[in-house]
């Protein structure tokens, strides 16, 4: 998912720390209510100002009427309000980061990405200000543990951002946080803008597929350009035979936003660091995981030693059986350079499962997949999603759903689902609006880049495409069955952030399931199912390869935390990247690979990229208690719902996997997962 820029409270704004008789000024002259949706003022980028505008002044009014509260304080004169300008604020960021990635002109995204960075300005400014965190203070214990969680979050992240400092210090806070978000966006925004090519001969296309090849016709001279957007990049680098080709736009997809990002990466760890310091934490990954499951770096590194000695040998193996397959074929190869790693795994499982992955996209048209991801996810969580046609979004190719629970409206969905020029380039999830019961319901949207929004091209995805559509719908699941709160700010979004990819993870685990795949896997020419027989060979294939995996998953969380811990001004962004490749993986580094200038979890996810592996741990630990022969259809599904998704943010999340699994999470399911060939099941009542 995207993740928020802000480190302490939920997508708050506040445009400065105003006296109590200022707040009660704005609330005399309350704006009226603006629109919900920003993409109402069109394509002009004075119209969203002025929608963003409209609802952080509607939030600081709500804001005036908390601290000019007089006599006692009570959930409904403080804790109401307070909430009520988390969700104006929250509309106004969330839906400004959206347009800054989706918006139709370059205008309206520099409009967008400025406004992002003055709601989070305002954000800010409000985690700083004294009396609204002396008003919340002044509460009593509210009686229902909801609200108490709520009440008690929302204070400890206030002393987390130093609410409690001088206001010297608390200056220098703020404008280290605005810098902060500048440079996170600039970061972000060089890796969207900066698409690159390489051309290559007709005849380098070798071993790709014909709607491939039928989309990348040659020019006058015989060449073809192959961009880095997702569609264009990733089958080739797993197809392709030549490898000269892949080595090309390897290397030209790992220096997308090299070598401007540097600069900006430098500066933004800097300020980190020394914001850190400034609150009393050693360094950004101390403060950053205060308020998380894992808890401080120190639990992290003993938690990342577990998963590596649980997948380091068996990953090891399977490495050592990859090589010695590639060297059959290349007698010199001493070890598989990374461009052709994805390559060589294409040809092993040809060999060793007698599975061509290709074999299958032609069962996977993007338009099947989604209504077969929709369906399944409806079943499983007991829901209706139905589409809705007529509505106005940011683009004519956006789709939009209502979920349902009976004749109950629980939010709206927007699908983004094809690159197009200007867009961002990645796969998430974000939020649209909060919700807020009896007044707001939760809506979210998928921008991803899978194949297929042109005419006449059916979109056939390979099918860790639709394992990657399970993930982000997994996302979206989770923020509106969770989004059903009293108050915006318990929204599912809001639980710890290095519990949200649990609930994507284990929505991924059901393409295994051969009930689900038939439901929608049909050839888009004929019309027939899924061979069975084909998808047994496809799911050991898919098997091969998840402990090597899981140590990329450990390369990617070691980068993010040695980053966040090293000194900034001396850390050698190539170098300690290198470092953390070889230490986890058996392929060959190639000079001229800049990953970390792209990697954009760098400014989400900060030093917090582990929650992946966290998180794919107690994510098979939920899935290990659905019934294997009837997934969808079992008490599971809705258990499940009710415990982990419900609930949203009103318990800690710790609270929430204990509740569902009745015990602490484990590695059980994760080493069976990882070390057993998958046994397909061939015969699930998963869906009829």
């Amino acid at each position: 998912m995207k993740m928020r820029y802000g480190t302490a409270l939920p997508c708050l704004a506040l445009t400065s720390c105003l006296a109590s008789a200022a707040f009660a000024a704005a609330a005399a002259a309350a704006p009226a209510a603006a629109s919900l949706h920003a993409w109402e003022a069109g394509e002009d980028p004075a119209g969203l100002e002025r929608w963003v505008h409209a609802h952080i002044q509607q939030a600081d009014a709500d804001i005036a009427r908390v601290v000019a509260v007089k006599g006692g304080h009570t959930i409904a004169n403080t804790l109401r309000p307070y909430d009520d300008a988390v969700n104006e604020l929250s509309l106004a960021g969330s839906q400004s980061q959206v347009l800054y990635g989706v918006g139709a002109t370059r205008e309206l995204r520099d409009k967008a990405q400025a406004l992002t960075q003055e709601a989070n300005a305002a954000l800010i400014a409000l985690s700083l200000n004294q009396e609204v965190y002396r008003a919340l203070a002044a509460l009593p214990a509210p009686p229902d543990g909801a609200t108490r969680h709520y009440l008690e979050h929302t204070l400890l992240e206030y002393r987390l951002a130093g609410v409690d400092r001088d206001d010297a210090t608390r200056a220098r806070i703020k404008a280290l946080q605005d810098r902060i978000t500048e440079l996170g966006l600039t970061f972000e925004r060089t890796v969207h803008d900066d698409v690159r090519s390489v051309t290559v001969e007709k005849s380098q296309l070798d071993g790709l597929p014909p709607d491939y090849l039928a989309a990348h016709p040659a020019d006058a001279s015989g060449h073809v350009k192959i961009t880095t957007d997702p569609p264009d990049a990733w089958p080739a680098q797993k197809f392709a035979s030549n490898a000269q080709l892949r080595h090309d736009l390897y290397l030209a997809a790992d220096s997308v936003g090299y070598p401007a990002n540097g600069e900006t990466l430098r500066a933004l760890l800097s300020a980190r660091a020394e914001l850190a310091q400034l609150l009393g934490y050693a360094t950004w990954a101390d403060l950053a995981m205060a308020d998380q499951m894992i808890g401080s770096p120190a639990r992290l590194n003993e938690y990342l030693q577990k998963i590596d000695a649980a997948t380091r040998e068996p990953a090891a193996r399977e490495d050592a059986a990859l090589l010695a397959f590639a060297r059959e074929r290349e007698p010199t190869l001493e070890k598989i350079p990374r461009p052709d790693a994805g390559y060589w795994r294409e040809q092993y499982r040809r060999a060793k499962y007698n599975f061509d992955s290709q074999s299958v996209r032609p069962y996977f048209p993007y338009a099947s997949v989604e209504r077969g991801v929709l369906a399944t996810a409806a079943r499983l969580f007991h829901v209706e999603i139905r589409a809705v046609s007529g509505v106005h979004t940011w683009h004519p190719s956006v789709t939009t759903y209502d979920v349902y629970d009976g004749k109950t409206r629980l939010g709206r969905i927007y699908l983004d689902m094809h690159p197009r020029e200007g867009k961002d380039k990645w796969f998430s999830t974000q939020p649209i609006a909060p919700g807020v019961r009896g007044r707001q319901l939760p809506e979210g949207t998928l921008v991803c880049n899978f194949p297929g929004g042109a005419a006449g091209d059916p979109g056939l995805m390979q099918y860790s495409d639709v394992v990657i559509f399970l993930h982000e719908f997994g996302h979206l699941m989770h923020h509106l069955i969770g989004g059903q709160q009293p108050y915006a700010g318990e929204g599912a979004f809001n639980v710890e952030g290095d519990f949200v990819e649990a609930p994507s993870q284990m929505l991924e685990e059901f393409f295994h399931d051969y009930g689900v795949l038939a439901s929608f896997a049909h050839h888009y020419q004929s019309g027939e199912v899924l061979p069975q027989e084909l998808y047994a060979r496809m799911i050991r294939a898919d098997a091969y390869g998840r402990a090597s995996g899981e140590q990329r998953q450990l390369m990617y969380a070691t980068i993010s935390l040695d980053f966040h811990t090293l000194p900034p001004a001396t850390l050698d962004f190539d170098a300690v990247y290198r470092r953390d490749f070889e230490r986890f993986s058996a392929e060959a580094f190639v000079p001229g690979d800049h990953m970390w200038a792209s990697f954009t979890h760098l400014n989400g996810y900060s030093s917090n990229y582990y929650t992946y592996v966290l998180d794919k741990v107690i994510a098979l630990d939920f899935f290990s208690q659905f019934d294997a022969h009837d997934l969808l259809g079992g008490p599971a599904g809705m258990r499940y719902r009710r415990t982990v998704l419900a609930p949203g943010a009103t318990e800690p999340a710790a609270q929430l996997v204990r509740d569902f699994l009745g015990r602490e999470p484990n590695l059980d399911a994760f080493r069976r997962w990882m070390l057993e060939e998958f046994e397909p099941v061939t015969a699930s009542s998963a869906v009829r």
